[in-house]
């Protein structure tokens, strides 16, 4: 049976999109491309030539690395793609810098052996931009139609990983909550709290699709207040209608045995005919209801009252097990 395409890009594909079109900062380009690199990045000989290799399945974000090289160290990349050989057979960019030896090393990027990006990630400040590429690279979060919030970045080095999972837990000043765990060969840092994913969208400049992701978010939580509330409203409905039937059930077994005539408390009198005749009205209703036939203030506890008497009454005739 043949898997159905998905209609249009998905929502980690636009974020990645949205962030591919914000203007970046000088601080900020070498460590997008650090992370970029660590996740993405591949050192590769073409034709006798060593290449640093960023590929990425997005023709916006591949310009962008090629401005950000161009504009950090001065050298043009060249542009090659292939195709995958999965079902869908996606289309992948690779952004291709010659020489690369000076840009790993300013990178602090190793293939060979872990480096920690200590001077990409000098101060707080550049937490975000790390994190960022890091994203571009290999993360996804779930679309916001779906009912399970969910955002992830994985790397199939654990070192690597657990550094980002440092960065992550240090950027927007500790208000980061990830968690981590090992999926098969990848090690993912994932969020699953709804308002942490969109501030985390906001850090990284995405801002209409955090947009989206809330307003979708805030529709769902409101339609999900609404069906509690119903089933709440049901509930009640069920327990008032079940306790109604009882109280009928106390008032016909009363005005059988002693006669209506002989129902000489009046109040008592006219809440039994009331009950019968609305059988759906609540306490409330009857008080009312009992209120406006004298002309003074019947409470819900006087009711209430009453429908004790004539419960006392049923049970004393009948046994506790039959009420």
């Amino acid at each position: 049976m043949k898997k159905k395409k998905k209609d249009g890009p998905s929502f980690a594909f636009l974020c990645k999109e949205e962030v591919s079109s914000r203007a970046f900062e000088d601080d900020e380009i070498r460590p997008f491309l650090s992370a970029f690199c660590r996740q993405n990045g591949s050192y590769r000989i073409s034709q006798g030539n060593p290449e640093l290799d960023f590929s990425c399945e997005s023709a916006k974000l591949a310009k962008l690395l090629y401005d950000l090289g161009k504009r950090r160290y001065g050298v043009s990349a060249r542009f090659a793609y292939s195709k995958s050989m999965g079902f869908y057979k996606r289309t992948k960019y690779h952004v291709l810098f010659p020489n690369p030896e000076e840009m790993m090393q300013d990178l602090e990027v190793d293939f060979l052996e872990h480096v920690k990006p200590n001077e990409c990630v000098k101060s707080m400040g550049q937490y975000p931009a790390f994190l960022m590429g890091a994203f571009c690279a290999s993360g996804s979060v779930n679309d916001p139609t779906s009912s399970n919030y969910h955002l992830e970045i994985s790397h199939y080095d654990e070192r690597e990983a657990k550094w980002l999972y440092h960065i992550f837990q240090k950027a927007n000043g500790g208000q980061f909550h990830p968690k981590m765990i090992k999926r098969r060969n990848q090690n993912v840092i994932y969020l699953k709290r709804a308002e942490e994913i969109s501030d985390f969208l906001i850090a990284m400049g995405a801002t209409q699709c955090c947009l989206k992701f809330e307003d979708i978010r805030v529709s769902r939580d409101f339609s999900n207040i609404g069906n509690r509330l119903a089933i709440l409203d049901q509930a009640n409905l069920d327990k008032s209608m079940l306790a109604s039937k009882k109280q009928i059930q106390y008032i016909e077994d009363y005005a059988g045995r002693i006669g209506w005539e002989h129902v000489r408390n009046p109040k008592l009198n006219l809440l039994m005919h009331l009950r019968l005749e609305h059988q759906e009205a609540s306490l409330d209703d009857l008080a009312r209801m009992m209120s406006e036939e004298f002309a003074s203030t019947i409470t819900k506890s006087n009711v209430n009252h009453l429908f004790r008497f004539l419960k006392q009454e049923y049970e004393a005739h009948h046994g506790e097990d039959h009420a």
